[in-house]
C-alpha cells in the first residue's frame, strides 16, 4: 500500500500525543455494561471476572497460566520473588527502559546488572549478555521495548547454558510476536501492564503474569495475596497485589478488539514511513526498524533524530501544538538512585545515544489521517529550518 500527500492539514491544528476518548466512544456501551455487571454482583476483588480474564489472556498469549495482579511493576516483582531471586543475586537487564524494569529487581532484593542495547531496535543486545553472567546471576530480564520483541533465541541459549530464568518485561508488548510466538511465552515468566495508555489498557492500574510452569503459577497466586494458601494460612510473605474485578471486566471487553487496534497501529507506522519519504525528512528522521521475524505492535512510535537535533525537533513540535515525548531521557545506569552500582557515563554508549536521539510521535489506533499529516508537515518544516541553520553555519 502507498500513500499520497493529499490531505490538507490545518496549519494551526493541534495534535494530541494520545487521545483515549475516541476508543472509549467505540466500545462505551459494552464497557459500561460490563462495569454494571460487576456492580450488580458486588464482587470487586479477584473472583470469577478476574479468573475469566486470566483464562482469556492465557489463551491469547498461548500460555498455560495467567495470573492477574495490581500493576505491571508488581508483576515483575512477584515474578522475581516466585523464582526465589533475592539478596545476593544478580539479574541482567537493559539500561534503556522504564524505571520499573530495574526497580523491580531492587525491590526483590537483587542487583540489576546492565548490558547495552542494539542501536536499531533499542532492545537488549544478546551478544553482550553472556559476558555479564557471573556465579551470582539468576535471571535475564529482556524488555520488549515499544512493542517489538527482543532477539530471544540467543537469550534462551544463554539461559539454558547457565541455568538462568528469563523474565520478559512485556509491559509494552501484548500481542507482539517473535518468530510466530507471542510475547509472554518466550521465557520463564512474562509480565504485562494494563496502564491506560498501553495497547490493552484498563481504567486504572493492572498487571498480569504468564507462565507454562504450574508450580510458578501457584506461587505467584499466593504471593499476590500475602502468601496466603487459604484460611489465613500464610506460608510465605507476599504482598497485596490483587486485580480488581472492575478492571478485569473492562479489559475483557477491550481484549476482543486488541488485534484490530494493533493492525491500526501498524497501519499508522507504515503511513509515517511513506510520508517521511515523500516529504524528504529521512536525512534527519530515522523511522523505527522492524526485524523481519517480528510482529511489532507499536505501543510507541519512536524515531531517532539524527545529528543531535532531537531537542530542537521536540521543541519545534511542541511550539506547533503537536504532542510528542521522550522515552527515555536518562538511562537507568545513570539514575541517581543507582549511583551505588558504580556505573559511569560512557559505560553503555548505545543506550546513552538513544536517550539523546529518540522521540515518540503521536500514534494510537484512532489517530486521524489529518493529524498524522499535520505531524509530518511540522517535521518537514522543522527539518527545513534546521538545514538552513546548518548552511548558514557552514557559510560563516
Amino acid at each position: 500500500m502507498t500513500y499520497t500527500v493529499s490531505i490538507n492539514a490545518d496549519p494551526e491544528r493541534s495534535v494530541p500525543f494520545i487521545d483515549l476518548v475516541p476508543q472509549h466512544r467505540e466500545i462505551a456501551a459494552d464497557v459500561m455494561s460490563a462495569v454494571e455487571r460487576v456492580f450488580s454482583e458486588q464482587k470487586f476483588i479477584l473472583g470469577d471476572e478476574v479468573v475469566a480474564l486470566e483464562n482469556e489472556i492465557a489463551a491469547y498469549c498461548d500460555a498455560d497460566h495467567a495470573i492477574g495482579c495490581n500493576s505491571g511493576t508488581d508483576a515483575l516483582i512477584i515474578a522475581l520473588q516466585a523464582l526465589g531471586i533475592g539478596p545476593g543475586d544478580e539479574v541482567i537487564t537493559t539500561p534503556f527502559s522504564f524505571f520499573a524494569t530495574a526497580s523491580s529487581i531492587c525491590r526483590a532484593g537483587a542487583t540489576p546488572v546492565f548490558v547495552d542495547i542494539e542501536p536499531d531496535t533499542f532492545n537488549l543486545d544478546p551478544n553482550r549478555v553472556e559476558d555479564a553472567v557471573t556465579p551470582r546471576t539468576k535471571a535475564i530480564m529482556p524488555v520488549h521495548l515499544y512493542g517489538q520483541c527482543c532477539e530471544m533465541d540467543p537469550l534462551q541459549r544463554i539461559a539454558t547454558q547457565h541455568n538462568l530464568a528469563i523474565v520478559e518485561d512485556a509491559a509494552q508488548a501484548i500481542g507482539a510476536e517473535y518468530r510466530g510466538r507471542r510475547a509472554g511465552v518466550l521465557g520463564t515468566i512474562g509480565c504485562f501492564s494494563f496502564f491506560p495508555t498501553k495497547n490493552l489498557g484498563g481504567a486504572g492500574d493492572g498487571g498480569m503474569m504468564t507462565t507454562d510452569d504450574p508450580e510458578l503459577a501457584a506461587r505467584m497466586k499466593r504471593l499476590r495475596v500475602h502468601g496466603d494458601v487459604g484460611g489465613y494460612e500464610h506460608v510465605e510473605i507476599g504482598m497485596n497485589s490483587r486485580l480488581d474485578a472492575l478492571q478485569a471486566a473492562v479489559l475483557r471487553v477491550k481484549l476482543q478488539h486488541l488485534d484490530h487496534w494493533s493492525v491500526r497501529r501498524q497501519h499508522h507506522a507504515k503511513r509515517y514511513g511513506e510520508l517521511f519519504r515523500q516529504t524528504g525528512v529521512l536525512d534527519l528522521i530515522a523511522p523505527p526498524r522492524v526485524r523481519a521475524d517480528r510482529r511489532h505492535v507499536y505501543n510507541q512510535y519512536c524515531v531517532r533524530v539524527r545529528e543531535g537535533h532531537r531537542d530542537a525537533v521536540l521543541q519545534g513540535l511542541k511550539s506547533r501544538k503537536v504532542g510528542c515525548a521522550v522515552y527515555y531521557p536518562k538511562p537507568l545506569h545513570l539514575q541517581t538512585c543507582f549511583k551505588s552500582l558504580g556505573y559511569t557515563p560512557g559505560d553503555f554508549p548505545h543506550a546513552e545515544a538513544a536517550c539523546h536521539d529518540v522521540l515518540a510521535l503521536p500514534s494510537y489506533p484512532e489517530l486521524p489521517a489529518i493529524d498524522q499529516q499535520r505531524v509530518v508537515d511540522c517535521l518537514a518544516d522543522i527539518c527545513q529550518e534546521l538545514r538552513g541553520v546548518q548552511r548558514r553555519r557552514l557559510a560563516a
